[in-house]
């Protein structure tokens, strides 16, 4: 790295989000299932991601198991209870594959700087990154589930910079979701509100070519 990239680059660590910037998950199962049995399809995933529902499970004080549990609860209101747990189960096991392009930029960025994952995420995180060969991607992995603390809570955005071992305002946050964007940027961070790789791909144009 020489002095001129140092000084030139506009931050000096990128923490990013996981979860449709990185990894995206297949639907298409859930809602087929939903259509089967008579319910509107994005209803299971309402349910699931309602904080009441969710936000225990995003902190690590239950299981993946006692949150489709959760689920099934409320959804045996409208569907058996069989059926119920085959919605909660669909959606925990819907199928996920990582976007190869934007994996591929970000292992060019950490060559450069340190690269932070920071995710609301449950205590299986691990074994999906493993699952997707994305182990290694990040310097640092910062899940919800393993500090108590979920995004938009200014705490896990302090803990990332902190494990990146950068100052917040010489940070890049990357999200899909803008109230976790606004939420860095009130802490000085430089945020991108993604919605595909080419902003990922504007960001890191001062990167030199490979």
């Amino acid at each position: 790295m020489t002095a001129s990239e140092i000084f030139s680059r506009p931050f000096d660590a990128v923490l990013c989000d996981l979860d449709n910037v990185i990894r995206f998950y297949d639907m298409a199962p859930l809602a087929e299932l939903e259509r089967a049995v008579g319910v509107p399809r994005g209803t299971t995933t309402r349910v699931a991601y309602a904080p009441e529902v969710d936000l225990p499970l995003l902190l690590g004080k239950i299981t993946e198991e006692e949150w489709v549990d959760s689920i099934a609860s409320v959804l045996s209101d409208r569907v058996t209870q069989a059926q119920a747990r085959e919605l909660g189960m669909a959606l925990a096991e819907a199928p996920f594959r990582a976007d190869d392009v934007v994996v591929a930029l970000l292992r060019q960025l950490r060559g450069h700087m340190p690269l932070v994952l920071v995710t609301n995420a449950t205590l299986e995180l691990e074994r999906d990154l493993e699952s997707m060969g994305l182990a290694d991607l990040a310097d640092h992995v910062v899940s919800s589930a393993r500090v108590g603390v979920a995004k938009p809570d200014r705490e896990i955005y302090e803990i990332a910079a902190e494990r990146a071992g950068v100052a917040a305002h010489r940070c890049l946050f990357v999200d899909d979701l803008l109230e976790n964007v606004e939420a860095a940027t009130a802490l000085g961070m430089t945020g991108v509100h993604y919605q595909g790789p080419g902003d990922l791909q504007k960001m890191l144009d001062f990167l030199p070519s490979s």
